[in-house]
Formats: C-alpha cells, sequence, structure tokens
C-alpha cells in the first residue's frame, strides 16, 4: 500500500463552518482542458458612462436621479429581492411538503465610487477606507431595524459572476430570518464556542499560523489565507485577530488595517492572471436579533471562480451539485501562489 500524499493522491477535507466535506483530487490539476473558455473583459472603461444607472448625476430605471457623489453612494436597490412591508400567512401549510414563511427586508445598493472604471484593487487607502465605515455605518443602521435580523454584506464582481454593471458596486440584503449558510455557521460556532469556550476562528487562525502553509498575508489585525476546506481554486479567507463579533465593533487602526487587507487581497487577484478578477465576496457577522453572540469571530469569504487563466472557469456541476465539492489544485499551491504575487497592482508596473 502506498503512503499517502496530500499532494498527489485523492482526499477529503473537513469545514468545521458548515459541517461539510469537500473531494481534493490534485493527481487532475495537469489534465488538459478543452472546456468552455470565458471571454475576459479587456475593454478599457471611462471614468464616467453617461449610460450607467450608477455613475454620478445620472437618471435610474426609475427616474430618480443619482446625487453628484464624491466617495460612497447608498441607495435602496430599485429592483429588491426582500420588501420592507409586513404580511400575514392567512393559509399556512399543514402538510410536511408545503411548507413556507413570509420573509421581510431591506436590499440597498452601495457604490464604491464615483468612478465607472474604478475597483477596489485600483483604489486608494482612503477611498476604500471610506468603503468600509460606510459598511460598519450601514450594519449599524439597518441592524438597529427592529425586523432586521441579519445585515449580509457582499460584491458580485464581473460579469461571469453575474454582475450585470460593471461600475465598482456592492449590495446589502438586510432580512428578518438566518439566511441558510449563516445558519449553518452559527450553529457550528455555537457548538464548538460551548464546548470549548472559545472562538472556533480564534482556535483555527492559531494553527494556522503555526502551520504557515496556507498564509497569504497578514497585517496588524487581519490575516488573509486559503482555508484548509476551500472549494474554489483561490478561494480565501480573511479573519480578524482579535476576537470580535461585527464590522460595528472595530476601532479606527482596525478600520484602517482591514481597508489594506481588503486591497491586498483584490491586488493579488487581479495580478494573478492580469486581469479584473472576478468574485463573490461577503462579509460573515454576528446577527443583529439583540442576543449576545459570543460564538461569532468577525471573517470574510471571498469565492473567485477562475482556475487556469483568465477565460478558463471552474464550474459546479456534476458530481458538486449530487455529492460533494470538489476541487483539483490543493490550498497549499494556490496559498504559495498568492504568497508569491505582488501586492502592486499589475497596471502600476511601469509607473
Amino acid at each position: 500500500m502506498k503512503v499517502f500524499n496530500r499532494e498527489g493522491h485523492p482526499h477529503r477535507r473537513y469545514n468545521p463552518l458548515l459541517d461539510e466535506w469537500v473531494l481534493v483530487s490534485p493527481h487532475r490539476a495537469k489534465r488538459p482542458w478543452q472546456g468552455q473558455q470565458e471571454k475576459p473583459n479587456v475593454a478599457a472603461l471611462p471614468s464616467y458612462d453617461e449610460n450607467c444607472y450608477l455613475c454620478p448625476g445620472n437618471p435610474r430605471s426609475n427616474g430618480i436621479q443619482n446625487p453628484n457623489y464624491e466617495n460612497c453612494y447608498v441607495f435602496d436597490n430599485d429592483f429588491p429581492a426582500l420588501m420592507s412591508e409586513a404580511t400575514s400567512d392567512n393559509q399556512p401549510g399543514k402538510s410536511l411538503f408545503f411548507q413556507s414563511l413570509p420573509e421581510r427586508g431591506i436590499n440597498r445598493v452601495v457604490c464604491f465610487s464615483p468612478e465607472h472604471n474604478k475597483t477596489i484593487p485600483e483604489m486608494q487607502l482612503d477611498e476604500i477606507l471610506n468603503v468600509v465605515q460606510t459598511w460598519q455605518q450601514q450594519y449599524t443602521e439597518l441592524g438597529a431595524i427592529d425586523y432586521i435580523n441579519y445585515v449580509q454584506i457582499f460584491e458580485n464582481k464581473g460579469s461571469v459572476m453575474g454582475c450585470s454593471n460593471p461600475h465598482p458596486h456592492g449590495q446589502i440584503w438586510a432580512q428578518s430570518s438566518l439566511p441558510t449558510q449563516i445558519k449553518k455557521t452559527q450553529d457550528n460556532l455555537l457548538k464548538y464556542y460551548k464546548d470549548a469556550g472559545r472562538s472556533l476562528l480564534s482556535d483555527y487562525l492559531k494553527d494556522e499560523l503555526l502551520a504557515k502553509e496556507r498564509i497569504v498575508f497578514e497585517n496588524k489585525h487581519f490575516v488573509i489565507l486559503i482555508p484548509f476546506w476551500a472549494v474554489w481554486p483561490f478561494e480565501t479567507l480573511i479573519v480578524s485577530k482579535r476576537h470580535f463579533e461585527n464590522i460595528a465593533e472595530m476601532n479606527q487602526d482596525e478600520l484602517q488595517s482591514f481597508a489594506e487587507i481588503l486591497k491586498t487581497t483584490t491586488v493579488k487577484y487581479d495580478n494573478i492572471f492580469e486581469t479584473s478578477f472576478p468574485y463573490s465576496a461577503g462579509i460573515y457577522q454576528s446577527p443583529t436579533d439583540g442576543l449576545p453572540h459570543h460564538e461569532w469571530h468577525f471573517h470574510m469569504h471571498f469565492y473567485p471562480p477562475l482556475l487556469r487563466s483568465a477565460s478558463v472557469k471552474k464550474f459546479m456541476v456534476g458530481y458538486e451539485m449530487l455529492g460533494e465539492p470538489q476541487r483539483d489544485i490543493t490550498a497549499e499551491k494556490s496559498a504559495v501562489l498568492l504568497r508569491n504575487i505582488s501586492d502592486i497592482h499589475y497596471k502600476l508596473k511601469n509607473n
């Protein structure tokens, strides 16, 4: 029997945040690719687009005109997935198979910059800090609404991630229920906290910093790493070194460090294939239900889809949809690649 080699033999890895497993098949990383290739967007965008409904001063589809904003601009989504009006279910389903519950919430759009062509990795630190402070303010404001129990802050970057407008922006969905992935995460964080008396991510981060295999970058208050259980080829996790529950608890020094770590993460992404790197990213933090949540430890997930180049995307199909997530390149190899990539944006190489 051969001796197991994590870099060469198939194996499964456990995700303690979701209580799930991922299949890792490192021996498949060299297989030829004849599948779909995405067309990377290489067109140079203007700093202002008169046809963009997110640019300053332009009208949106509902006729409301954007102000001539100079920093972040937040507005209620014109096509929300949630509605703020309260409803009651007068005919609740009695069958186990036909259950439904009314859901209430607020959807907002956050324009990161007035400049149409300026994504986070190309923004200055003070501009990114303004985005982070806006997130902090929105989390506090929305979380104070009596029926809002969770505030999800996220960004979809790039058309390959379904983003319909290249203007730099993110979204906030605040709702009355805990979304499924949040509830699963909370259950596992709470179980660990009750058993150990400590934050799961505090202990995990301590082990990762000792192992050093999957650390990409760290500053005074945050660490970027490839999680041991990563599914996406270049998936990363940002974890706060101090155990705190949500963005509202960050002090000014931590806000600045978080802005720095966001810039480093996204610049390294862009530098992998020298393209505007697509991803879905979101902040995970404590619910706003008024209850104590010492089990929560502030962190942020980045899920980028690119696999081998700017044109090759990983798809979650077949086994991944029917069985469990699977990846080829190991988390350790991805970490080495990202760690060694410059944190100076490739567009500035010759400047």
